[in-house]
């Protein structure tokens, strides 16, 4: 079902995971903020922040009843669950607004978003923190790759 995680969650002391629910966003905890487990708890799960301005911080994650939008059908599904899954890698558009030390970009075909390899490359605090690996149409790695831009952007822009 869509907007629900997989109702097994294995974890354990060091993963790195991200949140899917806004919890807390005036503390910083809401959708897409990156976490390490520190410690497994029955009700609780205690996480230390991954993130640039807040440095070491510890937070509880809670159980929570999580419920999906879809309405096909004809009962209403509810599982108590954390709101966490592992997080090993994420899209560009999840990053977006982070800052990180080192980015692994893998570019199978070319970005296919007006601003979306900008967003990919910028993500990285330093050029020497960016890895980036792309394939050709045969499947091999490349230097080159295509950057979308909508030319009729600029057609109505006055100066």
């Amino acid at each position: 079902m869509s907007r629900l995680p997989n109702h097994t969650l294995k974890l354990k002391v060091g993963a790195p995971v991200m949140l899917i629910r806004n919890i807390d966003k005036s503390n910083g905890l809401c959708n897409g903020t990156r976490l390490i487990v520190i410690k497994l708890e029955k009700h609780v799960i205690i996480c230390q922040m991954l993130s640039d301005t807040i440095i070491n911080q510890t937070v509880m994650i809670p159980g929570m009843t999580i419920t999906p939008s879809d309405s096909r059908y004809p009962f209403t599904l509810c599982r108590r669950q954390f709101p966490l899954i592992l997080s090993f890698a994420m899209t560009i558009n999840k990053s977006q607004g982070q800052s990180l030390h080192s980015v692994g970009l893998f570019l199978p075909h070319p970005v296919f978003t007006h601003g979306q390899l900008y967003v990919a490359v910028s993500r990285v605090l330093r050029k020497s923190g960016l890895k980036i690996l792309i394939l050709d149409t045969d499947g091999k790695a490349s230097n080159r790759t295509n950057n979308v831009v909508y030319k009729e952007v600029f057609h109505n822009i006055y100066v």
